[in-house]
């Protein structure tokens, strides 16, 4: 059985979506913290049960029976939590469950030395599932779109977007990383280690962003430069904390250095067809 953690969130939903129309769906397992949010999924006939990270017991009990499990990663950093932790909760136990494979989202940025820190987290987490003893892959997967959508925050309206000094982006939509994920849980073997770029076609930056969502919006949208100091300070004011500011001082530097600016034909060769463009999701 092929057990997907997350599988309430917009990624892992996908992934098993997907997965129901490539393998029986009795094949198929959701691991999720609140099972009654999957209602969806169990009407398709997939398998439901409670899996939370900081649970290692719930986590043993959703992985029952699997053969491989589809790690999506943590976003604990945020919240002050530890996503290190958590997914070496979920690699022991998988382990014990009997799966023989696990599949990680990891990133195409994933680095010891990322200037983003959420990078160092995927390059930490690839080298425990190394020291595993399990098969495994690394999805190497592209910046998701809706992260450059929300880049672009209340442009619509003040057709103005505010950000440091950035770098290109090859942003990539989740229906496509979530088909990717599915064609290689379906063909189990098909990468070892972590796989190439999965990413979409283009890499644009916050100005070419803003100029799609000019096209796309009928009005026009001015990309400005401000300071780090005053990105961070803005957030501070939004109520957010200051790690958080910094965290998003990183993502800027990181696609300045061109960590995410790779572009590469693995993800539309395993999808069968184009990548979506972010373009195409302004709306």
């Amino acid at each position: 059985m092929i057990i997907v953690t997350g599988a309430t969130g917009q990624l892992g939903r996908a992934i098993v979506e997907s997965l129901v129309r490539r393998v029986p769906v009795s094949e198929v397992g959701a691991s999720c913290r609140e099972p009654e949010n999957a209602a969806a999924l169990a009407a398709l006939g997939v398998r439901v049960r409670r899996g939370d990270f900081d649970d290692a017991a719930s986590l043993e009990y959703a992985f029952e029976g699997a053969t491989q499990v589809l790690m999506v990663s943590s976003n604990a950093r945020a919240y002050r939590g530890d996503p290190i932790a958590q997914h070496r909760t979920a690699v022991e136990a998988a382990r014990r469950a009997g799966a023989r494979r696990l599949v990680y989202t990891s990133h195409m940025a994933a680095s010891t030395s990322s200037q983003f820190s959420p990078m160092r987290d995927h390059a930490a987490t690839e080298a425990m599932l190394m020291e595993s003893g399990l098969a495994w892959t690394s999805l190497r997967n592209g910046f998701y779109a809706t992260s450059g959508l929300a880049l672009l925050g209340d442009a619509k309206s003040t057709g103005l977007v505010e950000a440091p000094r950035d770098g290109k982006v090859s942003w990539t939509a989740h229906v496509d990383l979530a088909e990717a994920a599915a064609a290689i849980l379906a063909k189990e073997g098909s990468f070892e280690g972590p796989t190439p770029p999965l990413t979409g076609s283009e890499a644009l930056d916050l100005a070419d962003l803003s100029e799609a969502a000019s096209k796309a919006w009928g009005r026009p949208v001015r990309r400005e430069l401000i300071s780090e100091d005053e990105l961070r300070a803005r957030m501070v004011k939004r109520g957010l904390p200051p790690a958080v500011g910094e965290i998003a001082v990183g993502l800027y530097r990181a696609s300045l250095a061109g960590e995410f600016g790779a572009v590469d034909p693995a993800l539309e060769q395993l999808i069968g067809r184009p990548a979506t463009r972010i373009a195409s999701l302004l709306s």
